[in-house]
């Protein structure tokens, strides 16, 4: 008969996440003062101490008194921090978070605490060319550039190993993603493309990487591509391709222009030959009519002229005939 294990028997409770908190620090000018102050005293009373020699009672009181104001004042020295401005310092005491100071300037911090300095500001991380396969199975070569910047210094160093190395590796999985699901050019359809909706694939890219690096407290400012293009093997061909496609999308506007402006011109034509039709009505001098042949000015003694001719008698000579 076997026996279950009562629930949760042997479970480790889940890690509480770890979240940036403000770390506690002192101004480092006035302990920076009081430092080199208790040092010079220290140094000035154990000279004293000694130069009284170790018969008199009073040495020995003043030389534990300048071992104490010596170790006072190299902690107040050892716990002094500055911190730059763009940089944070990530305060881990006996292994244990205790917090982060942000602000720019001179800091006391525990003198016992390991202070571990981190970057805020503003990075660049630009991805390797890859050969991926689009959507359609068209290999393409893509490469992009990633503005981020550390957002949560606690989930930076302690969420994971090397939240550089993190955000490079995680970057380019998400190009690899992006390219591998939207085709490079639209199809008939008509959706989204590489190529064609360059601001919508962005904003998707970005919105998968800071999806991707938000474990790492890493916030994504910018993404955009800076390669995109087909593969050098097909390259030639579907550029031949989009030529072709260019040339029968072309026709097909021609068509359904032509549809437009048939009756245009059919009008124009009817109404060109209107006019030649009534000039070669009218003059009958060789003008072409339309639909019809050409028509020959006719001879001038063809024509009668009905017009009272006067006539008058000629004189008639000897040995002249008159016609």
């Amino acid at each position: 008969m076997s026996v279950k294990a009562p629930t949760g028997a042997g479970r480790q409770p889940d890690p509480v996440p770890i979240a940036e908190s403000m770390g506690w620090s002192a101004p480092g000018v006035r302990v920076l003062v009081a430092g080199i102050v208790m040092l010079l005293a220290g140094v000035v009373l154990l000279a004293l101490g000694v130069s009284l020699g170790p018969n008199a009672a009073g040495p020995i009181a003043l030389i534990w008194a300048a071992a104490v104001l010596i170790i006072a004042g190299y902690l107040a020295v050892r716990g002094l921090t500055s911190v730059v401005a763009g940089e944070a310092r990530v305060i881990q005491l006996f292994g244990r978070y205790r917090g982060t100071v942000r602000a720019a300037g001179l800091h006391w911090i525990n003198p016992f605490a390991r202070r571990r300095k981190l970057s805020v500001r503003i990075r660049n991380h630009e991805t390797a060319l890859a050969k991926v396969n689009d959507a359609d199975g068209n290999p393409i070569e893509i490469a992009a550039v990633v503005v981020w910047q550390v957002k949560d210094t606690a989930q930076a160093l302690y969420a994971v190993d090397d939240f550089i190395q993190f955000v490079a590796i995680q970057t380019e999985t998400a190009v690899r993603h992006i390219a591998s699901s939207y085709p490079y050019t639209s199809g008939p359809d008509g959706g989204l493309s590489l190529r064609d909706n360059a601001d919508e694939i962005t904003q998707r890219l970005s919105d998968e990487i800071a999806a991707r690096i938000r474990p790492a407290g890493v916030m994504i400012v910018e993404s955009r591509l800076t390669r995109l293009s087909y593969a050098p093997e097909i390259a030639q061909a579907m550029l031949r391709q989009q030529q072709a496609s260019a040339v029968v999308r072309g026709a097909g506007a021609d068509r359904r222009g032509s549809g437009g402006h048939g009756a245009a011109r059919a009008a124009a034509v009817a109404g060109g030959g209107r006019g030649r039709t009534g000039r070669g009505a009218e003059g009958r001098h060789g003008v072409q009519p339309a639909r019809g042949a050409v028509q020959r000015a006719g001879h001038p003694a063809g024509r009668q002229h009905r017009f009272p001719l006067p006539v008058t008698a000629l004189p008639v000579t000897a040995g002249t005939v008159t016609r």
